[in-house]
């Protein structure tokens, strides 16, 4: 019994302080996620003129690569000049001038670190913290002794999280 105790001490301890630990990434995780909820919108984006020299005689396959612009595609083409949605490129001088829409700063940095591949140094916080999140999931069925009325209450919401997700990932 004494060991059982100290595994359920243990990782109430653990899971109270890595909780306290966390919250401010948790925090810019809540956040990040919600923006990027909306990232097909322009949901506190800002409008930013720019105005960049590339290649001169770029193919449209190029342009879209250079300008990083996703779902590019030409309207018209009049002598050297390409239209596109919100810009121009003139194919002689290399001069592409369009708007984007852009996050404030700080919002880029937190969906930046949301969104980390496993190039980005930031990768190792990702992975840091989606091992913590596991361990939240884990050590919460130590909160509680099983044979309480709230574990068994706890199992039932457990299942109902569970059906829930599957539900929402197939249907």
């Amino acid at each position: 019994m004494s060991k059982k105790q100290n595994l359920n001490g243990t990782m109430r301890i653990v899971h109270r302080y890595l909780g306290f630990f966390l919250s401010g990434i948790m925090s810019v995780y809540a956040l990040s996620g919600f923006v990027l909820i909306f990232r097909d919108t322009d949901f506190l984006k800002q409008e930013k003129q720019v105005l960049k020299t590339i290649k001169p005689d770029a193919s449209l396959e190029e342009l879209a690569k250079m300008l990083d612009i996703r779902k590019f595609k030409a309207d018209r083409e009049e002598g050297n000049i390409v239209y596109f949605k919100d810009g121009t490129y003139n194919k002689k001088t290399g001069v592409a001038d369009y708007k984007t829409q852009e996050l404030p700063i700080a919002i880029e940095k937190m969906t930046h670190l949301h969104k980390a591949k496993s190039g980005d140094p930031l990768f190792f916080l990702n992975i840091f913290f989606a091992m913590s999140l596991l361990f939240f999931v884990l050590s919460s069925f130590w909160m509680f002794m099983p044979k309480t009325s709230i574990f068994k209450k706890g199992l039932y919401f457990t299942a109902a999280g569970i059906v829930l997700t599957l539900i929402l990932l197939f249907v």
